[in-house]
């Protein structure tokens, strides 16, 4: 009988041997990501998150440009036209770093240049894709408002025809990018439903306030959208738009980062408490040879590494075409709950030294309460699979 082959060694890392399903180019692309993030953001981000700002935010736009990383799976327009497995291997390794810098990359990429990549005009395509895919221009996206976060059919913003223009006001809230952005793509209610508009942030009546004493997110720009009487000409609108179907259509390719995403700080997490087990002593020896340590250990493995295999069978499905959004809310809901988990299980085994900046664990858990909130809610998401699941639409 011939022998078995040998197998490959265990790898703390990668025990499941994920990495066997990825391609050269899908390696290439992210230790492209991981070398930046290294060099750029690693050795800043605990005084950035401490000072709550995130300085050269443009120059890091541009940077980010230059590797491909602003709506890097959209195709044209100066875009790198990759593909959704690679574009979720790169926000896995921005926010292995930081949540915000993974969030500045998600809504300049998958909100604001979809937007205009999948519902504008040509000329507006021209205008603005290979200016913000180069990071020369930054982008937001205004659909949240004061009073409707998770209805967004009930906002408030309006936009009335006045001659050949449109004239908008209202204010949207919680917008990633806002005070630093060029362009704005702002969701308002017309005569015939809602739309999207392209906004140029330098139009009278335009200003976007920052808002600041965050617990969370703080090495993002976060900001408040106010428009008085803005004034945009006839083809400011977005003309492959009209309803709820165009802001959600661009929050499910947001989505779809995040569950890539949260898995990086979740990495980053466990790879903390792992290497601080196997070096921190009391009693006379590595706390991680104790039974309850590796218990926690094992099982952050295992719901990691879990998480990271969903966000590669959903980009599959996304390279596929065969992506559908119950699946994204799915993935969602799980790999950000899990990495929250993670976080707090990684900050036990760092004891005390777990809340301070020198590690990035805590960090990551205050960031991972903004994810688990923003681009629909943990409740949001158990009714969008509840509705699936029974049939049973418990919205109305």
């Amino acid at each position: 009988m011939a022998s078995s082959p040998a197998l490959p060694p265990f790898d703390p890392a990668d025990p499941l041997g994920i990495d066997d399903l990825l391609e050269p180019e899908d390696l290439a692309v992210r230790g492209t990501v991981r070398d930046w993030a290294g060099k750029r953001v690693l050795p800043h981000i605990a005084e950035w998150y401490e000072r709550g700002e995130l300085p050269g935010v443009r120059e890091l736009a541009r940077e980010l440009g230059g590797i491909g990383a602003l709506g890097m799976s959209l195709e044209g327009y100066g875009c790198a036209g990759a593909s959704a497995v690679q574009y979720g291997l790169a926000c896995l390794e921005l926010e292995a770093a930081d949540s915000g810098i993974r969030s500045l990359v998600s809504v300049q990429g998958s909100l604001a240049m979809y937007a205009v990549h999948r519902f504008g005009s040509e000329e507006q395509k021209r205008e603005w894709l290979p200016r913000m895919a180069a990071g020369e221009v930054i982008g937001c996206f205004g659909l949240t408002e004061p009073d409707h976060g998770s209805d967004p059919a009930g906002m408030r913003t309006r936009a009335r025809r006045d001659g050949g223009d449109w004239v908008l006001d209202g204010r949207k809230m919680w917008i990633t990018n806002g005070s630093v952005a060029g362009v704005a793509i702002v969701w308002a209610r017309t005569d015939d439903g809602i739309r999207g508009f392209v906004v140029p942030t330098d139009t009278p009546g335009f200003s976007a306030p920052e808002i600041r004493h965050k617990w969370s997110l703080r090495a993002s720009v976060t900001s408040e959208l106010v428009l008085d009487g803005v004034r945009l000409p006839a083809d400011a609108v977005l003309p492959g738009a009209l309803g709820l179907r165009g802001p959600l259509g661009c929050l499910g390719h947001a989505r779809y980062g995040i569950v890539w995403g949260a898995m990086g700080a979740a990495r980053s997490s466990f790879e903390t408490a792992l290497e601080y087990a196997r070096t921190r002593e009391q009693f006379g020896r590595p706390i991680g040879g104790f039974q309850l340590t590796q218990a926690k250990l094992a099982d952050m493995a295992v719901e990691l590494h879990k998480g990271i295999l969903l966000a590669h069978h959903l980009g599959r499905r996304m390279d596929a075409g065969r992506l559908r959004p119950e699946q994204v809310s799915f993935g969602k809901l799980n790999n950000v709950r899990e990495a929250i988990d993670i976080c707090r299980t990684a900050r036990t085994i760092l004891g005390a030294n777990g809340i301070s900046l020198e590690y990035p664990v805590m960090r990551h858990a205050t960031n991972l309460e903004s994810v688990l909130t923003y681009e629909g809610t943990v409740e949001m998401h158990q009714l969008v699979l509840g509705k699936a699941l029974t049939g049973l639409d418990a919205f109305r």
